[in-house]
């Protein structure tokens, strides 16, 4: 599924917090200030630019830290739907602290559960669009940021009460949306409990995120650089977590589920 916003659509749904962060601006009246004029320039950039997400929903199981994706598909021969394996998508388990080590596959049922798998990002032009401007150049970008999270945050709201419907009667605000009120949760690739941003590729193969305009680079990273991909889970009992440092014996073991080298993923992982 494949969705297209408009800027003025999402500006509700900013989290302003990591913007004025951002910015280091800690002052009421500056944030005031800034806020008033990231308002004017998002109503600017509405009349030329749009965001874009694609998200799809896949039966799934998990298999030890493996979560495990289908799709169904007519048989041909036979005429009966069946459910056909479509990736599987190695996860990372804590190995540090105290128990329980906490893996996102433990939030899927080795029986039969469902995953939720999406990308959100910007038109490239605004991040190509001033470059001739430093301080517009960085204002751009700071919102462009803001507003791929900002299509994460929506496009979550619609998966849960629409598209997928696990929480049809959901009534919060956006402000309790912004705070995680919400039943589930939303890794999102490159974040604690997924940082490996590598993953991108899988996802790409799956989603084929080429179609709302994200390319990836050799490690994975997203361009535009105001991208979010991720998976959705609805499991009431899931909650968001960090990985944090792994051992060398898990490291190999990723590998192997990966089938990456151990020494490209230590790169990437900073092991």
């Amino acid at each position: 599924m494949k969705i297209t916003y408009r800027i003025s659509e999402l500006v509700p749904y900013i989290n302003w917090v990591y913007y004025y962060f951002a910015w280091q601006v800690k002052e009421e009246a500056e944030k005031q200030r800034m806020h008033a004029e990231a308002l004017a320039k998002l109503q600017e950039l509405d009349a030329q630019y749009q965001m874009h997400a694609v998200f799809e929903l896949f039966d799934a199981r998990s298999q030890d830290d493996d979560i495990e994706i289908y799709r169904t598909q007519l048989c041909p021969d036979c005429g009966v739907k069946h459910p056909v394996r479509v990736a599987t998508i190695p996860c990372l388990r804590q190995q540090q602290g105290n128990p329980p080590f906490m893996c996102l596959a433990d939030f899927i049922s080795p029986k039969a559960s469902k995953l939720g798998l999406f990308a959100t990002t910007v038109d490239i032009g605004l991040e190509t669009d001033f470059d001739g401007d430093v301080y517009q150049k960085m204002l751009t970008q700071l919102l462009a940021d803001r507003l791929a999270e900002a299509a994460a945050e929506r496009l979550h709201e619609q998966v849960r009460k629409e598209y997928w419907g696990y929480a049809k009667d959901e009534n919060l605000s956006i402000e309790d949306m912004l705070v995680e009120k919400f039943q589930g949760i939303r890794p999102a690739v490159g974040y604690p409990s997924l940082p490996d941003t590598s993953l991108n590729f899988l996802l790409d193969e799956i989603l084929d995120m080429k179609q709302i305009g994200i390319r990836l680079t050799e490690s994975g990273a997203m361009k535009p650089h105001a991208s979010v991909s991720g998976m959705m889970i609805s499991n009431p009992k899931a909650r968001y977590f960090a990985i944090g440092k792994i051992g060398e014996d898990q490291l190999q073991d990723y590998a192997r589920r990966r089938a990456v080298p151990a020494e490209v993923l230590r790169k990437w992982l900073n092991v």
